[in-house]
């Protein structure tokens, strides 16, 4: 009955957002299928291009445009660099979220992008997380509700969105490999929750299968997630696809639910499909359905009477990027003031802006999410616009980055290999089958210069598209003595050796991703430069580049400047964290950051009184070493290209901080409850989530203990006053909903903005429970003096718990208590009541 009811639910929502007149209905579809041979319908579920679902003009199948996300139209040329969606989810606003989609549809809708692979639902497990920044922190009820604001605010407009990566990606260490293995309640309740709303309330058209492994299967292949829960119990719609080489089996995938791999069919091809629908081992009927679930998606948002989403199409880009800078606003959190923010705008002052991330932009993380920003401005050059006429901003980076990556010098410095004895400019390659360079080289070849992708891999008989690996050699003789950088770009692995050490080693699946590393070479010297690469799927790309690194000091001496900045000027601002290098897709981070940058900060904080801390980064950072002895610390994220400027506001009060974080920040790495259980420490590939459901704020509840900063914690220029918490009954039966009133009123100065987080307690169950969960938030805007009523309406839902026994979600009997609270350790208003059977 459940299932039924939901299907009935989706389709009546169905039939209420779309025109019927912009659809040609089941009918037609199935005619279509009839109408496509078995070829056809094969390849038609694996991608091409790397970013395209191909089409089949003589059956009216419109070919398919995707792009990267989820905070910016990625692939296509320059586009609007929004905030990272943590930065996003620290805002708390639900109408913000729903802008947020919107203004990246329509972005896509400028360039016909017609599904854009985005929000992302992973929970927050660990700071170090290299996708941290992508995702919206630790609650599943923030994550799902941000993400069905966004998810309807982008599939308004036309563009199908992709809630990924499902399920528990929550680590990007050797993710294609390692099995995040849980029990069954934790499952539910933290990792399943935060991408079931997706469905049930967003209808979301596509969900991504992740790269990694749940309780051992491949969740390509997932049969119990993807066909029993998700297509299942939750009557999923749309379709299934593959993170970008994520796919391991056609047999597996194809009958694990999986309906479209991508960036090709390296796996669910005729080759090995064919073959097992003629042994039965895959029924003919479940490819039909997945081209079912894929044209009946198209149908839903009108693709089959117009394909081209740009004809007609004006952006309204003053619309889009004030969305983007009112993002950056309403994310960033204030942590510590010790009294020193706001500036002063009308007292002139020498500003020193001292960090790496101070006169560059850093607009968000490394990997598949990077958006080259059409307006990228630094934060000194923010700063410099809107600050008082006689302010004096100046800046240093304080600390050595390390040199630009190296690319395009051949002709001046050539790799050159010996043939007959005579040094000719290039590099030897030989292939071999397989990602491990095993076994004998099935071609040798010799290549001018090693920028090399795609058809020019490709070209040789004998070495396949996918699964081969590259051994070039070449030599390398500087003109100078000094300082030289050497790096590379592949997709998928490669690591690059200097004279038989080796100096980059990126040996993993991923898209285009740079490396370099500093090192000091002897003019004349000959140096030995080995470069193994291979490729496992999608594009092939592999460049080296060697230059000069043009350091005119070592990395050691970098700070002595900033130190003499901080001592002539009136305020610091240390512009700090990580950045696209350092923090990013198929690696995880440290949490201490880097370049030395907390020695850094203490350096300056013992010359200077008034030092400002800016962050950059997708979670929480090692602060023990300095945080005492600055005056303001800023949580900025990855703020997007318009975030240098809101954060310059914020400096000088224009806009008041309202940010809350969305994840506790421990004080120590080893604090966090999932630390524990987060590294492959026996490599067996199995890492067991011994957390379980008391993960984040849930923990530090259970122990009785506190972070250094709060789930839900953040500062404001104002304060503001709970007045009261009402709920509509005492009393309720086990389907009934309850209503919970909250008022609050600024009692400060200034006008601001506060989130009002309501969290369910049941006081009294037989089985463990977090001592709270958040269950409903809002955020709303108040002037001096002002007073506002918030009205929140709890379900059912929300005060249910998982049976693992029962199978299914249980509202048991009981006491239970609401709290309306500014934090997870802030609770300003309780109420009780009771669940009656």
């Amino acid at each position: 009955m459940f299932r039924l009811l939901m299907s009935i639910t989706l389709f009546f929502s169905l039939l209420t957002s779309v025109n019927s007149q912009t659809t040609i209905g089941h009918q037609a579809i199935e005619k279509k299928i009839q109408a496509m041979t078995l070829s056809e319908k094969i390849d038609f579920i694996g991608g091409y291009n790397d970013f395209y679902i191909r089409g089949y003009e003589h059956l009216g199948i419109p070919q398919i445009r995707i792009s990267d996300g989820p905070v910016g139209v990625r692939n296509f040329g320059k586009s609007t660099a929004y905030p990272a969606a943590i930065g996003l989810a620290a805002s708390f606003d639900k109408s913000l979220a729903y802008d947020f989609g919107k203004a990246i549809a329509l972005e896509a809708r400028a360039k016909n992008v017609h599904l854009l692979l985005g929000p992302g639902l992973n929970i927050y497990r660990l700071p170090i997380t290299g996708r941290n920044f992508e995702y919206f922190g630790e609650d599943p009820h923030l994550a799902a509700q941000t993400s069905v604001a966004y998810i309807n605010g982008m599939q308004d407009q036309g563009v199908m969105a992709d809630a990924k990566h499902y399920l528990a990606n929550n680590q990007e260490f050797n993710r294609n490999h390692v099995s995040s293995d849980m029990d069954e309640r934790t499952m539910h309740e933290i990792y399943l929750a935060a991408f079931k709303p997706t469905v049930t309330q967003a209808n979301v058209a596509t969900v991504m299968a992740g790269y990694n492994l749940v309780n051992g299967i491949h969740m390509s292949e997932h049969h119990q997630l993807n066909n029993e829960i998700l297509k299942g119990d939750w009557g999923f719609e749309g379709f299934i696809v593959s993170d970008w080489v994520a796919t391991y089996d056609a047999k597996n995938a194809a009958n694990g639910g999986l309906d479209l791999e991508m960036p090709s069919a390296a796996f669910m091809n005729q080759q090995n499909l064919i073959p097992l629908l003629n042994s039965g081992a895959v029924d003919e009927a479940t490819i039909d359905d997945k081209v079912r679930r894929i044209l009946r998606t198209y149908d839903r948002f009108g693709l089959f009477k117009q394909s081209d989403l740009s004809q007609g199409f004006t952006l309204d880009e003053a619309w889009v990027r004030q969305v983007a800078i009112d993002a950056a606003r309403s994310g960033t959190v204030l942590l510590k003031n010790n009294s020193i923010l706001p500036l002063e705008r009308d007292k002139p002052a020498r500003i020193g802006v001292i960090g790496p991330n101070g006169n560059r932009v850093v607009t968000g993380g490394g990997g598949s999410s990077g958006v080259a920003p059409l307006h990228p401005l630094s934060l000194v050059n923010a700063l410099k616009q809107i600050s008082h006429q006689g302010t004096d901003i100046v800046s240093d980076s304080g600390v050595f980055t390390g040199a630009p990556y190296p690319e395009n010098l051949w002709d001046d410095f050539p790799l050159y290999i010996y043939q007959d004895d005579q040094k000719v400019q290039g590099t030897h390659a030989e292939f071999y089958l397989g990602t491990e360079l095993q076994g004998d080289p099935v071609h040798k070849q010799f290549f001018d210069w090693l920028k090399l992708e795609n058809e020019q891999l490709w070209q040789f008989p004998t070495v396949p598209k996918t699964d081969f690996s590259v051994r070039f050699t070449s030599f390398y003789s500087p003109k100078t003595t000094g300082y030289y950088s050497i790096g590379g770009i592949g997709d998928d692995g490669y690591r690059i050796i200097l004279n038989d050490i080796e100096v980059v080693s990126l040996w993993r699946n991923q898209g285009p991703t740079a490396a370099k590393h500093e090192v000091f070479m002897n003019a004349g010297e000959e140096y030995k430069v080995v470069v193994e690469f291979y490729q496992a799927g999608g594009g092939a790309t592999i460049q080296l580049g060697i230059k000069p690194a043009e350091m005119s000091k070592s990395p050691d001496d970098y700070s002595a400047p900033a130190i003499a900045l901080a001592k002539d000027v009136d305020y610091v601002i240390m512009a700090v964290g990580f950045d696209w290098q350092t923090e990013g897709e198929s690696y995880d981070r440290s949490f201490e950051m880097p370049y030395n940058q907390s020695e850094l900060i203490n350096q300056v904080a013992e010359v200077n009184n008034n030092v400002i801390v800016i962050i950059n980064s997708g979670g929480n950072v090692e602060m023990e070493s300095w945080i005492d002895k600055v005056n303001a610390v800023l949580m900025a994220w990855y703020p997007g290209q318009e975030g240098t400027l809101a954060l310059a506001e914020i400096l000088y009060g224009d806009t008041n901080p309202s940010g809350k974080l969305p994840a506790s920040f421990a004080k120590r790495i080893e604090e966090n409850p999932a630390y524990p259980f987060y590294f492959d420490d026996d490599g067996d590939l199995r890492v067991f989530y011994g957390e379980g459901i008391f993960l984040g704020y849930r923990y530090w509840d259970k122990v009785q203990q506190k972070p250094r900063f709060p789930f839900g914690y953040g500062l404001s220029y104002t304060q503001f006053e709970y007045t009261q918490l009402e709920i509509s009954a005492d009393k309720i039966n086990t389907t009934e909903n309850l209503t919970a009133k909250v008022t609050i009123k600024n009692i400060g100065q200034r006008a601001g903005s506060e989130v009002i987080q309501v969290y369910v307690e049941d006081i009294e169950s037989r089985l463990p429970r977090p001592i709270k969960e958040l269950k409903g938030y809002e955020k709303v805007h108040l002037l001096p003096g002002e007073s506002k009523t918030v009205s929140m309406t709890l379900t059912p839902d929300d005060f249910s718990f998982y049976d693992p026994m029962l199978k299914k979600w249980v509202v048991e009997p009981g006491k239970f208590k609401v709290h309306a609270a500014a934090s997870s350790d802030d609770i300003k208003q309780s109420a009780k009541f009771e669940i009656r059977p």
